[in-house]
Order: C-alpha cells, then structure tokens, then sequence
C-alpha cells in the first residue's frame, strides 16, 4: 500500500514538474514580448543603497547587491529617474562600484515607450575616452600646427576605410587577402598624398610602403602555412562561426590580413622617414651623388629600423602580458608556450612585419636615390674644381 501510495505521489510531481517546465518554457518562448526594444542609455547616479543579503554561496560569503536610483541623460528619456539593483558577484573582472554623480551606461527594457526595466551596464568610458581624443587632437594641432591638422584628416581617413569599407567588404565574404591589399593601397596613398602632398618624396615613400607590406604579408603567409596556424587563436574568431550574417569565412586568410594591416603603420612610418631625410639631404647639397645620397638613406634607415622593430615587437608583446604572466606562474616549458596557437601568431606577426619593414629601407633608399637624382635635360656636368670652390663658398 505505502509503495503505491509513492508511485502515485512520484506521479504528481512529475506531472507539476512538467506543467511548471511548460509554464516557463511558454515564457521564455514568449520573451521578450511583442513591441520589446533592448536600448543603451546614458545616466547619472543619483544614489547608491547597499544591502547585504543572505544568499547561501560557498564559504560563507556574504552576497552584496545595491539599489542605485538613476536619471537618464540621454534623449528622449531625459530627465526620467530609474531605481536599478546590482548583484555584486566578488570577482573584480565582473563588479565596478559605482558613487552618486558618477556616469553609467544602463541597459533597458522599453515597452511601449515606457521604460520596463534598467539595469547598470558599465561605467561611461566614452565620457572620458572623449576628452582624450580632445587632448590628442590638442597636442597634434599645438606641436604640428598644419602637419597636425594633416594628420588628424589622415587618421580619419583610416579610420574610415577600415570600419566603412574594410570590415562591412569582408563581412560579406569576400577574400581577406585581396581586400586588405587594395585597402592598404589606397590608405597608403591617400595618407602619404596629404602628409607630403604628391612629389617625389611621396612617390618614394609609396613605394618603399607597399613593398614592404606586401613582403610582410607574403611571409606570413608562407610561415603561417607551414606552421598551421588555424586563425583561432582569440574567443572573438571562434564566435565567427555563429554571428547572424552565417559567412562562411576563410580564417587562415583572414589572420594574414590582419598581419598585413598591423604592419602598415610601421612600415609607412618608416619608408616616409627615410623619403623625407633623403630629400632634405638633397635640399642641403644638390650636388650630392646617386651613391652618397643612397648611402645617406641606408644610414638613416638602420636607425629607424632599431627602435621600430623595437616598437611592432613590444606592442604585441603588451597585448600579452597576462598570459605571459600565466605562464612564468605555472612554470609552463618553453616548447609548450611557442606551440600555442595564439602565442606562434604573436611571434608571426612581430617577425613578419618585422622583416617587411626592414626590407622597405632599402627599397625605399634605392628608390629615392634614383627619383631624388633624375638628370635634368640640359644639365651638364661642372668641372670638379669648380664645384668644390662653389662648396666652399
């Protein structure tokens, strides 16, 4: 009888138990309803409630959560004040503690027009991402004056190539490699254009610049492929495979032209270096010869090419510091860490682009050697005692 009675009560439950989980899942499927719209919005802290409550959580922690009240600063919800509660978790990475008049960003739930429900979603970082941008406008107009401005226009430019046409071109589908050369090509011409104006000593500087990258770019290529390095070496590649547009996209191609784009800056850098001594040389002494001016330009590159290889070498490596740190703290042997997918693409990238812009000193040397000194029609040679008397005068 007792062991009917409980496989009659087993029944019950389990019939509740289904009824609840089609009850929830009814929800779920119904969520969010119909006119629901997720927004961002910017607000002030108003006032900050903290509360501790009894949450049963491993060795005794005590649970944290606060009632903060908010006043939204961003149209058309100017004015309204929310009441949003924070569950603080204890892990750093995850909670920000936040003061009355600090600047948040909330995430909320609006039907209809009216706000459902808010909730903190991050300190304001563009606040204060703003007024650096400011001070760095400020700083290149102050020291640069119209170079300043020529670069404030180019990093514009860039900044629209790769956001406008870059990534929107390959969230389509089409090929990495192709698009990041043609897009390189033309930030390339357009920066150089503007920050020299279209002489000689821009046309040297194009030229060192694209032979470089592409030099750059050939090798990682080459070295990629034999080491096989899959392209999903960060979370953010992985999540590819599963963003709404479903392209099917090529990963080993799409590494390599995020190593072409990374070495481009150095690379330009260092080719328009060398162009603009190389032009100053001849502006100082017109008389100077192919080969000294060449020399001239191999000079001046070997000591761009010391602190630059320092520089591509150094900004990849910082990207890197907490795994680094990973690793010295569990000891982990060297012939592991260099076999990581992540860490051989560090190092493949730091040397490739490396490698490319050593190649564009000579390149760019050579070059500018060869434009700076075209002969003139009807020029024609002066005597040597001449020339060294005009010299010495």
């Amino acid at each position: 009888m007792k062991k009917r009675s409980g496989i009659i009560a087993l029944l019950i439950m389990t019939l509740l138990a289904l009824e609840c989980t089609a009850v929830l899942a009814q929800e779920y499927a119904d969520y969010p309803p119909d006119g629901m719209e997720p927004q961002f919005l910017k607000a002030r802290v108003l006032s900050v409630e903290k509360v501790i409550s009894d949450y049963a959580v491993p060795d005794d922690f005590a649970v944290e959560s606060e009632v903060i009240k908010l006043e939204l600063t961003s149209a058309p919800y100017k004015g309204v004040v929310v009441q949003s509660t924070s569950l603080k978790s204890g892990h750093p990475a995850y909670d920000f503690d936040v003061e009355p008049n600090d600047r948040v960003i909330v995430w909320a739930e609006i039907l209809d027009g009216n706000i459902v429900e808010a909730h903190v979603f991050s300190p304001d970082r563009g606040h204060y991402l703003k007024w650096l941008v400011v001070g760095f406008m400020g700083v290149l107009l102050l020291v640069g004056g119209l170079t300043g401005i020529k670069t404030i226009l180019t990093l514009g430019v860039t900044g629209l190539a790769i956001v406008w046409i870059l990534l929107p071109v390959l969230l389509r589908g089409y090929d990495p490699i192709y698009v990041t050369i043609l897009v390189s090509s033309a930030i390339t011409v357009i920066t150089l254009g503007i920050v020299g104006g279209f002489n000689k000593k821009t046309l040297t500087a194009m030229i060192g610049t694209t032979v470089g990258v592409i030099i750059a770019g050939l090798i990682a290529m080459i070295v990629g492929s034999a080491a096989h390095l899959t392209g999903f070496g960060t979370e953010e590649a992985t999540m590819l495979f599963y963003i709404p547009q479903e392209v099917q996209f090529d990963f080993d191609r799409l590494l390599f032209s995020g190593m072409i784009i990374g070495a481009l800056g150095a690379v330009m850098d260092v080719a328009m270096s060398i162009a603009s001594s190389m032009e100053e040389v001849m502006l100082a002494r017109p008389r100077i010869t192919q080969e000294q001016l060449l020399r001239s330009g191999l000079r001046v590159g070997r000591d761009v090419m010391g602190t630059m290889s320092n520089t591509l070498i150094l900004a990849y490596a910082g990207g890197s510091i907490p795994l680094l740190l990973l690793f010295l703290a569990y000891e982990t042997p060297i012939i592991q860490i260099v076999n990581f997918d992540h860490i051989a693409t560090e190092i493949v990238k730091a040397l490739a682009g490396s490698i490319g812009l050593i190649a564009a000193i000579p390149i760019t040397a050579l070059v500018g050697s060869r434009l700076f000194k075209t002969a003139r029609p009807g020029s024609a040679k002066k005597p040597a005692s001449l020339q060294r008397q005009k010299e010495v005068i």
